[in-house]
């Protein structure tokens, strides 16, 4: 049985742990008799910052009860590039957040589906995620029409109107963005696409997680080589790469939680 912990306690262990997985590199190593040494696994804050608290979610852990977080999306959602499912982003996100958050019950559901664009998400939006009942929803979205150089701004009306479907089901809702891989990168809408998300996010008043920045990091900033956190197929990630990603993605969540929990807290402050 867990013991409950006081909401001051969890947060504050949560704030904490969010500035060391942003500010000090973790290293991830393969295992095995042929180990090869990973590089360590960092992002700078300004890029992995959501910048909109996530309300619903600190309610929930402040008073000590589930957490349900659904993460939807198409191909690297699922894990297209994983060695198996237990290496897909939100396998891993669930791993991290049980570090961040001991005390709490945390449940990642994985509704990625290989191929997808936004108007199959949103279509199976009241069967595979408020169904649910999520606190959290992480949406990846807009990298297949990307690639299949579809016009992006239809995509850009649905988004908004998905966004709009989950908050009205009471999540907390964050974006994630195409992954800076040699195949998306190749496409001239890309810088499109990310500013688009970008703007949705703005508009609506929710979190984006900066894949693309990140990922844009490794390789221009770090120095890192696609092979380093790409799969051969020049697209997915890898398990380096989703596992590094969840635990950024981790440590913004917490993040965004100690916030929440600060501008909660400030406005139900008795007046002087």
């Amino acid at each position: 049985m867990r013991h409950a912990s006081s909401p001051f306690r969890l947060l504050t262990a949560a704030a904490l742990a969010a500035v060391a997985v942003l500010s000090f590199s973790i290293p991830v190593r393969a295992e095995g008799p042929a180990a090869v040494a990973k590089p360590p696994c960092s992002g700078p804050a300004e890029l992995t910052r959501l910048g909109n608290a996530l309300p619903r979610l600190a309610a929930k852990l402040a008073g000590g009860g589930s957490v349900t977080i659904v993460a939807i999306g198409s191909s690297s959602t699922a894990g297209a590039g994983a060695s198996s499912p237990a290496a897909s982003y939100p396998s891993r996100l669930a791993v991290e957040l049980g570090t961040l958050f001991p005390e709490a019950s945390i449940k990642v559901v994985n509704r990625g589906i290989n191929g997808e664009e936004a108007p199959q998400m949103i279509a199976r939006f009241e069967s595979d995620v408020t169904s649910e009942k999520p606190d959290l929803v992480l949406w990846q979205v807009g990298t297949n029409a990307l690639l299949r150089d579809h016009p992006l701004a239809p995509a850009g009306l649905l988004i908004r109107d998905g966004i709009r479907m989950l908050k009205q089901a009471g999540a907390d809702v964050v974006l994630v963005d195409p992954q800076f891989a040699p195949k998306v990168i190749a496409k001239p809408d890309v810088e499109r696409l990310v500013d688009m998300i970008s703007a949705a996010g703005k508009e609506s008043n929710i979190g984006v997680f900066h894949r693309f920045a990140v990922m844009r990091n490794w390789r221009e900033a770090q120095s890192l080589g696609f092979e380093t956190f790409v799969s051969p197929d020049e697209l997915h990630m890898n398990d380096w790469s989703y596992a590094c990603t969840a635990k950024l993605l981790a440590g913004s969540i917490a993040d965004a939680v100690s916030r929440s929990t600060l501008t909660a807290k400030a406005a139900n402050a008795p007046k002087r």
